[in-house]
């Protein structure tokens, strides 16, 4: 009970932090909102072009659109989570005061991960999500059950994104610069997730592979079960079956890295 509710407070002390920079979260609602307007137009452009593309009709495109843009900074597929703060303590060697904590090391950045994902969903996810149901004709459930199962699916979202952005953040260990490293895990995330495009788009093996990928657990999945197109119990076994297994190689590489700890400068 101790430790679960020191990891509670770690999320709400992250929930809070993000909570504080009011300025940048204002200017990020109204870059996701400009942003699903220009893809609403895009993908309206394609899918007269291509009804039923993906096995979506318009109006389930443009919901794809939008819990899109909602789900983009939640489950930080392209980067901005709390990795980029533990990267840095590697490098800089204060990782090594962390380790000295009573705590788990992963658990204390997977709760601190949760508090931001809850922030960015309640405070930048919404209100472009609202608008682009009040501008467009979006297919939203109206059984309330397949919400609640939404949200299921997106909570196990962010623990997959965490498990990948995690893996990535203990490269340092052995990179002075991890930034390359970064870019290319910003560039799957963004792709394999679904965020240019619906993985149901992607024709033949190619579909299929990247359909089965952790990345596909951030958005093409909650998206699925949010349309109708997906059994929520099936989508949670596979996302937390990734995130079981990632959240392993996480640490087993951090079993391996935090044996050859350097404290840069000494």
């Amino acid at each position: 009970m101790g430790s679960a509710r020191l990891y509670g407070a770690v999320a709400a002390g992250a929930f809070r932090r993000y909570a504080t920079y009011r300025a940048a979260t204002a200017a990020g609602v109204f870059t996701n909102t400009v942003f699903g307007l220009i893809m609403v137009f895009t993908y309206t452009a394609l899918w007269d072009e291509r009804p039923g593309l993906g096995g979506y009709d318009l109006a389930e495109a443009l919901t794809y659109v939008w819990v899109g843009q909602s789900l983009f900074k939640t489950v930080a597929s392209g980067g901005g989570g709390v990795e980029n703060e533990l990267m840095e303590r590697i490098r800089t060697g204060d990782v090594a005061i962390d380790l000295y904590r009573p705590v788990d090391l992963q658990l204390w950045w997977l709760s601190a991960d949760l508090g931001r994902a809850g922030f960015e969903l309640l405070g930048r996810g919404v209100v472009p999500f609202v608008v682009g149901a009040l501008c467009f004709r979006l297919a939203l459930p109206s059984d309330p059950l397949l919400w609640v199962a939404f949200l299921g699916t997106v909570a196990l979202a962010v623990v997959v994104s965490f498990a990948l952005r995690y893996l990535v953040a203990l490269t340092a260990f052995w990179l002075m610069d991890g930034t390359g490293v970064v870019q290319m895990a910003w560039l799957l995330g963004w792709f394999c997730s679904g965020m240019m495009l619906p993985l149901n788009v992607f024709p033949g093996a190619f579909g299929e592979v990247v359909r089965v990928l952790p990345w596909s657990s951030l958005l093409q999945a909650p998206a699925d079960v949010l349309l109708g197109h997906a059994d929520p119990w099936s989508t949670y076994a596979f996302q937390g079956a990734w995130a079981l297994a990632l959240l392993a190689a996480g640490r087993l590489v951090q079993s391996v890295a935090t044996r050859r700890v350097v404290v840069q400068g000494g």
